[in-house]
Parts: structure tokens; sequence; C-alpha cells
């Protein structure tokens, strides 16, 4: 399995970790994730999943630019060995509502099945309902039960999609 970084498609751009590029989209994250979860839960999530994760040639951490601005962008990583994880699907608070995330989710679905996965696991957080509607209407089946628990009521929730 492999998703090395390459060449742009369709403003898509496949990243090494530390790439400068990456970082509207992880400061944008863990600003998300601090005002939706609180520091604390945060600043774990961020730390939980390094984005050393998403590399080649289990994963890979993809970027769309426009006009060499990152706009959003995710990742995916190995879950076992016919599945791949996405995480950090993400878009920039100014370009929301354009079917940015949409885009982005269709990407790591196709670099995931390039990579030789034949199905991919999400979580998301309780506090995203945005991320709940995008994953059901993109075809994604929840999980039964509840992923993991944070303190204060708030839980991930697992979601699971085969590929074409």
């Amino acid at each position: 399995m492999s998703a090395a970084p390459g060449p742009e498609r369709d403003g898509f751009v496949l990243v090494l970790p530390g790439d400068p590029r990456t970082r509207p989209l992880l400061e944008g994250l863990h600003r998300e994730y601090v005002e939706r979860y609180g520091p604390e839960i945060g600043a774990e999530e961020m730390a939980h999943h390094p984005v050393d994760d998403f590399t080649a040639p289990t994963g890979g951490l993809v970027l769309l630019l426009e006009g060499g601005v990152t706009v959003g962008g995710g990742a995916f990583r190995r879950h076992d060995d016919v599945t791949a994880e996405l995480k950090r699907v993400w878009t920039a608070p100014a370009h929301r509502r354009r079917g940015i995330s949409r885009r982005v989710l269709a990407e790591l679905e196709r670099l995931a099945a390039a990579a030789g996965y034949r199905r991919v696991h999400l979580t998301t957080g309780s506090r995203q309902p945005e991320a709940f509607a995008l994953y059901r209407s993109s075809g994604y089946v929840p999980l039964p039960g509840v992923a993991r628990v944070y303190p204060g009521g708030v839980y991930d929730v697992g979601f699971e999609k085969q590929l074409r």
C-alpha cells in the first residue's frame, strides 16, 4: 500500500508531515477542538494522532489548495489490513458551505482505495453535528455504541463505509 507525496491533482496535493502548508489545517483543528471540547480534550486529540501516523506506505495527508492557500484537508492511516482510518478532515472557516469537506472526503476515499484498502473507518465527536451530517450523507454507516467517552458527557461515534 502506498500514498507517496506527489503533484497537485484537482487542487489536492499529498504532503509529508512537517510541510508548512499543513499548518493552517493543524492549527485550525486544534482551535476548533478547544472551542468545542475545551483545552484538555483539544490538546489530547491532537496529540493522540500525530501527523507522522499519516505517511506512506500505509497512509497519506492531503491538502486542498486554492491559489496556494490551504482551504481544506484530511488524512488517513492504517486501521487494519483492509481498513483505512480517516482523521483530520477539516475546512477553513472562511471556506465552509462550499462542499470542500465533501471533496476532501472523496479524495481520501480515492487515495485509500488506491492504497489497497477496501473499507474506511472514522470517529467524530458528539459536538460536531456538521461532521455527522457529512458522513451520513456520504454513505457512512454509524457503528453501534460509543467509540470513546470523555469527561463532561462528550463522546466519539464511529462510522464505516465500504469502498468500491
